[in-house]
């Protein structure tokens, strides 16, 4: 098997400097980097990481390498997997196999050649890699440590594994840590997808009506992004605390169906299958245009618009407009993947900084024999929590209190 498949190698001194670009503000990564160097914590490890394949992810991989990990990776998505990047990964030892735009079939092959490598640790973005290893290759269960999931959509698949006891090996929910979602999911999320919608569209988004599905953390973070650039924001949920919260942080709150007649720009932030389906669509504007920044591209229902067009066309990259049979016109970003990635770079480098450090600490707290070696889904460790937070502060050159013995004391106590 070659050691890697991208593209182009040719392209790797342009990814190089981009992941140079990055490292420059990734100062938490750079922290666990110089804290285990000298003693290669990951010696002997064989780490598989499905996640997507840009410039922040490649300081990762390429620091887990650097620590001493044997690194194979493929690309979680197809429109967020970046020529360039996989190229300089190529180039720095990690065996890489992606493209963007691979096919479905392209994209599960190289999961199997990634899982090929016979990892023991995993690191996952959507739970693929996991759940391939479970229905296709259970004799490679024996030799999995354990692994860490990155988002939302990967963490509800592995609690349905967990719940119906089919999860054969421990995993980290990075996702819930506090580092990730009050950061990655809120402040992440809500910048990069606009950043990806102003990119794809060059449109104006004060004075637009910006419906939200979903009121979890990053539809908070997407939803207060659009308040500040002057839209008029709706929130809709299927969850009465999430939507009575919307209300009570000064958004319109409704269903789907009274949206759908008001809306200009629609994002769905739920981790649901068709969100928007055929009778939203049928209300809907002429010139809408329609964004997913959950993980899977089922949230907006593809075959519905397929099915209620005429023909579609494609005056701008990463967008596809489906002209319906009675003429309106409603834009796909991004074929309904990812909008923050299909069409822009992902989340700010500072913001993965983060998410990045948890998935190193996560990886290692397994592979070091620190978490129980019994199947289930485990949160990150608390003291690591924090402690990644403390970094990036220190990094920042921020100082925080801390409590007096007294006020230690005096927290655990019962009696006044």
């Amino acid at each position: 098997m070659a050691d890697y498949e991208v593209k182009d190698i040719t392209l790797a001194e342009h990814g190089r400097n981009k992941i140079n670009w990055a490292w420059q503000y990734m100062p938490s990564l750079q922290f666990s980097y110089n804290k285990y160097r000298d003693s290669q914590p990951f010696k002997g490890a064989t780490i598989a990481a499905c996640l997507h394949l840009e410039a922040k992810t490649a300081n990762l991989l390429i620091t887990l390498k650097k620590l001493g990990a044997r690194v194979a990776a493929c690309g979680s998505n197809p429109l967020s997997t970046q020529d360039d990047i996989c190229a300089a990964l190529a180039e720095a030892g990690v065996h890489v196999y992606s493209h963007r735009g691979m096919s479905a079939d392209e994209y599960f092959s190289y999961v199997r050649k990634v899982l090929a490598y016979k990892p023991n640790v995993i690191i996952d973005d959507g739970a693929d890699v996991v759940a391939t290893v479970h229905k296709e290759f259970p004799d490679m269960i024996p030799g999995i440590l354990g692994g860490s999931e990155e988002t939302t959509s990967g963490v509800k698949r592995l609690r349905a594994m967990n719940a119906q006891g089919v999860l054969k090996f421990p995993m980290i929910d990075v996702n819930d840590a506090l580092s990730k979602y009050l950061f990655d999911n809120r402040y992440g999320t809500g910048q990069s997808v606009w950043d990806g919608f102003i990119r794809t569209t060059n449109m104006i988004v004060a004075g637009k009506t910006v419906v939200v599905a979903g009121y979890g953390w990053c539809g908070r973070g997407v939803a207060m992004r659009a308040a500040g650039m002057g839209a008029h924001v709706v929130v809709t949920e299927v969850d009465p605390h999430k939507a009575c919260e919307a209300l009570m942080d000064g958004f319109r709150v409704m269903s789907m169906e009274k949206a759908a007649r008001i809306g200009d720009i629609f994002l769905t932030l739920t981790g649901n299958i068709h969100v928007l389906r055929r009778e939203h669509f049928a209300l809907m504007k002429n010139g809408v245009v329609l964004g997913n920044a959950g993980h899977f591209d089922v949230e907006i229902s593809k075959p519905d618009l397929s099915a209620m067009s005429d023909h579609m066309e494609h005056l701008r990259d990463n967008i596809d407009t489906y002209v319906m049979k009675d003429g309106r016109r409603i834009n796909l970003l991004g074929e309904g993947r990812l909008t923050n990635l299909a069409c822009a770079d992902g989340h700010p480098i500072e913001i993965m900084d983060l998410s990045f450090s948890l998935q190193l600490e996560s990886a290692l707290h397994i592979y070091t024999g620190k978490l129980t070696k019994e199947p289930g889904l485990y949160p990150v460790p608390v003291e690591t929590d924090r402690a990644v937070m403390e970094s990036k502060l220190a990094a920042l050159g921020i100082e925080i209190d801390t409590m007096t013995d007294e006020q230690t004391e005096y927290m655990k106590s019962w009696q006044e």
